[in-house]
């Protein structure tokens, strides 16, 4: 079976935006690039309408990938760029695809006038259903794989990436998640930013616990845990750097203030197995609408 990386194309320039950082990403892994356009029937009495004929439907369902799929190989030279059409819910073809990929690239749009996301229902399905890493890239200059000293964000092979940074929850850290974000500053030659945040017990706010010294031995306490959570990681990846963003303050909010200055974000999902509902965590769901970088959601059990 062939490596890929399937991005999930509808014609917007979001989903564009997120083809071009897919095909970027195939390249760095070595891999085919998949582009998906996932064709939805319209009922029947909307489907016999003139504006919704033959010709209106070929284009979707056909000229669209194939297009898309030319111009991102005359980009791209020496990519293998395949063209797919699926017929179905977007949501659930787009789920099936990333089983049969290593990586699912999804675009969404920005939020007018503010930094971050406007993440839809089928994307939300989908992040919260797929098992495989789903990367969400939204247009404009964000959207590239951002390199330093690039405001424009056209990657350039004459500076380097941006780092990755990590999202770590020590309540229950989990290989697959940091796997993922040091493969990622690997491939980019750049470093990894971990981020942990907490808030103090309730007990300690309302006066309960009065020793002054103890916000800074629950500090020493978290640095000591993420210091050995990351150890193993450190001596696997010895070329790549680690910098750690560690202290009071909620986790969201630590995240999306590091992502202005990152190529990537990597946060966690944890798997549930409920058919219906959007579970991706309230860090992940802030993460994934504020973010200013691509934001990676890595399934874990």
């Amino acid at each position: 079976m062939v490596r890929t990386v399937v991005a999930g194309l509808d014609g917007s320039p979001e989903s564009r935006a997120a083809t071009e950082w897919a095909a970027r990403e195939a390249k760095l892994r070595g891999t085919a690039l998949k582009i998906v356009h996932v064709w939805e029937p319209a009922p029947d009495p909307l489907a016999q309408a003139p504006m919704l004929g033959a010709e209106t439907l070929q284009h979707w369902s056909e000229r669209i990938p194939r297009e898309t799929a030319e111009g991102v190989a005359l980009r791209h030279p020496g990519l293998e760029v395949i063209a797919e059409q699926r017929h179905g819910s977007p949501a659930d073809a787009l789920t099936k695809a990333a089983e049969e990929a290593e990586l699912l690239v999804l675009g969404s749009r920005g939020l007018s006038g503010v930094t971050g996301f406007v993440v839809g229902s089928v994307g939300l399905s989908v992040i919260a259903h797929a098992e495989t890493p789903v990367v969400v890239v939204r247009a404009g200059e964000q959207a590239a794989d951002e390199h330093e000293g690039d405001p424009a964000g056209v990657p350039s092979a004459a500076t380097p990436f941006r780092p990755v940074v990590l999202g770590v929850d020590l309540r229950g850290p989990d290989d697959t998640v940091a796997a993922f974000a040091f493969e990622e500053a690997a491939r980019r030659d750049t470093s990894v930013r971990v981020v942990h945040g907490w808030d103090l017990p309730p007990y300690y706010a309302y006066g309960i616990a009065v020793d002054p010294d103890f916000d800074q031995s629950l500090a020493r306490q978290r640095d000591a845990a993420l210091g050995a959570a990351l150890r193993g990681w450190r001596e696997k990846y010895p070329d790549v750097e680690v910098a750690v963003d560690s202290g009071q303050g909620g986790a969201a909010r630590r995240l999306i203030d590091a992502s202005r200055e990152a190529s990537l974000v990597v946060v966690g999902r944890r798997v549930r197995r409920a058919a219906f509902g959007a579970h991706v965590g309230h860090v992940t769901h802030a993460v994934l609408h504020h973010a200013a970088a691509p934001v990676a959601v890595v399934a874990h059990h």
